[in-house]
């Protein structure tokens, strides 16, 4: 029997090694690495050059879908598949268009996880069926993508000239963006959109 190579990435050490354990009873299946981020998923899988690489999404530096944009290209024979507790319709949209094979969510049972790896691996692509569903009714991310950086930049209550020196714009092309922000997310302020950003997988 050929066994299925995998990397698990995930920045939270109980979660990597509770994966890790779980996959490794399947006969088929042989977890070649972990890695506790996006960076060192990439270094990983450049050394090992694996069939799946499991892959958060919120992980700190090089995020999940980031780190899936940059494997694709790097390793097009490693397919991705994404596993998170962040399991919105936006992340998914997301993940699909940075290239990722699968989206499923970490509650999942085991065997499911498994199964999933099998059929990433077999070259099928892998949904979780109602976050698809509600995917295709949400709709696209509407916001640009420097909307999208300055609201994580708020989400921390930083000042529009603080966000500004961050992202080397005016503090007046900032509060632009925050407000096309607020008026696309229909909120009423920009913690309100933040909020609502984030509940969507917007940001």
């Amino acid at each position: 029997m050929v066994s299925i190579r995998i990397v698990i990435a995930d920045d939270q050490a109980l979660v990597r090694g509770a994966l890790a354990a779980l996959l490794a009873l399947e006969p088929d299946i042989d977890v070649v690495g972990v890695a506790a981020d996006g960076a060192e998923a990439l270094t990983m899988v450049g050394a090992l050059a694996p069939d799946v690489c499991l892959m958060d999404i919120q992980m700190p530096g090089v995020d999940g879908i980031e780190a899936t944009r940059l494997l694709r290209v790097a390793s097009p024979s490693t397919r991705v598949l994404i596993v998170t507790t962040f399991a919105r319709p936006g992340y998914l949209r997301s993940a699909l268009d940075a290239g990722a094979a699968g989206f499923m969510a970490k509650d999942a049972p085991a065997e499911e996880l498994a199964d999933a790896v099998r059929r990433v691996h077999s070259g099928l692509r892998v949904l979780d069926p109602a976050l698809a569903e509600e995917s295709l009714f949400e709709g696209a991310n509407p916001l640009s993508d420097r909307e999208q950086q300055v609201l994580r930049l708020a989400a921390d209550g930083r000042s529009a000239a603080a966000i500004a020196s961050e992202v080397f714009l005016s503090a007046g092309t900032v509060r632009n963006h925050l407000s096309s922000a607020i008026g696309k997310t229909g909120a009423e302020n920009r913690a309100q959109a933040v909020r609502i950003a984030q509940d969507k997988g917007w940001v």
